[in-house]
């Protein structure tokens, strides 16, 4: 019996036939990149290979010395004894699911992914394969997302209602992807829109790979008060704690993820109205995308493991979890560092 196609070390998974790791939690002499979120993409790496769609956002995160190279979605590499090819996940620009393939043998990883549509990326592309490697954020039952447009409604109701008492509304978001998604869904006539810096200059990269974004305005020092009486500002949630928000005079906040889904978590947030949107997949989406991918064999991992293996073989699927150091999505409630934007 030949050796596994992916195997997991100390420095993350690793492909011994292509001499390469995904999304190395350690620096490697080859890294093959799933999205540009700080808890897939580490700093140090020899050379890094990222689908061409996330090569802006990766590039920021990474430095202007890092080595990356480019590969189209869907574009085959042979390295050394393997085929590789990219395609999308959904989850954020440039997010990629990675497909293996030794002797007819696949496995894909998924890396994190979403089912839920977004103008600001791809939308994610189901890969046949004998084994799926998944993320399961939110791999619980409970978790079932409302209706994008549902959510819109109510964060243009929270900015209007502020309107009418003069606050200023302040959404939390992840500065990478998630403050895009909201942004491409604002209604803009309802007023100005300002954004921190750490999400105005994620929100320059993605008009520079292409995506359509509303206008919107830098928060300075020197942006008098007044300008936001009737303005949603976007602002990462290391913000939310911080001498930053003197500038923006009395507000009220909101916070953006799919964990405002649990109460606690509202509370944790100790904002005034929590909005239910995530970029991960909620159950439903998890298990369809398992089960679009005909793999007979499925490694679990990121988040709520063990209902998710428990359920799948139930199924009759080979399942079992697969432990990594970065936990993604979960850690989006306590996360205060702007270096950790994976939600």
């Amino acid at each position: 019996m030949s050796a596994p196609l992916l195997t997991l070390t100390d420095a993350g998974l690793y492909c011994p036939d292509g001499d390469f790791f995904i999304d190395p939690w350690q620096p490697v002499s080859r890294a093959v990149i799933t999205h540009a979120h700080a808890d897939h993409a580490r700093p140090g790496s020899a050379s890094y290979l990222s689908a061409q769609d996330g090569v802006s956002v990766l590039r920021h995160r990474l430095g202007p010395y890092a080595q990356i190279d480019a590969l189209p979605y869907g574009d085959t590499q042979q390295i050394i004894g393997v085929r590789l090819s990219l395609h999308p996940a959904g989850h954020i620009l440039g997010s990629a699911q990675v497909r293996v393939e030794r002797g007819g043998e696949v496995w894909v990883v998924s890396g994190d992914y979403k089912t839920a549509p977004d103008p600001t990326c791809r939308p994610f592309e189901p890969i046949r394969c004998h084994t799926f490697v998944t993320e399961s954020t939110f791999g619980l039952p409970i978790y079932r997302w409302p209706a994008e447009q549902e959510i819109f409604e109510q964060i243009h109701a929270f900015w209007r209602e502020n309107q009418e008492v003069g606050l200023a509304t302040v959404i939390f978001a992840y500065s990478l992807g998630k403050a895009q998604r909201i942004l491409a869904g604002l209604d803009t006539s309802i007023g100005p829109i300002y954004c921190h810096g750490a999400v105005d200059s994620m929100n320059q990269r993605y008009r520079e790979t292409g995506i359509s974004l509303p206008p919107t305005t830098l928060v300075t020092e020197e942006t008098h008060k007044d300008a936001f009486c009737r303005a949603l500002i976007l602002a990462p949630p290391s913000a939310q704690r911080s001498p930053w928000t003197r500038r923006l005079g009395d507000y009220a906040g909101g916070f953006v993820s799919g964990w405002m889904l649990i109460r606690g978590a509202r509370r944790r947030r100790v904002v005034e109205r929590g909005f239910v949107l995530s970029d991960h997949a909620d159950w439903p989406g998890l298990l369809s995308s398992i089960e679009a991918t005909g793999a007979q064999r499925v490694l679990v991992t990121h988040g709520h493991i063990v209902p998710m293996v428990q359920w799948l073989r139930e199924k009759g699927l080979e399942a079992h979890g697969l432990q990594t150091r970065f936990e993604g999505e979960l850690d989006e409630v306590s996360e205060e560092s702007e270096s950790k934007t994976n939600v």
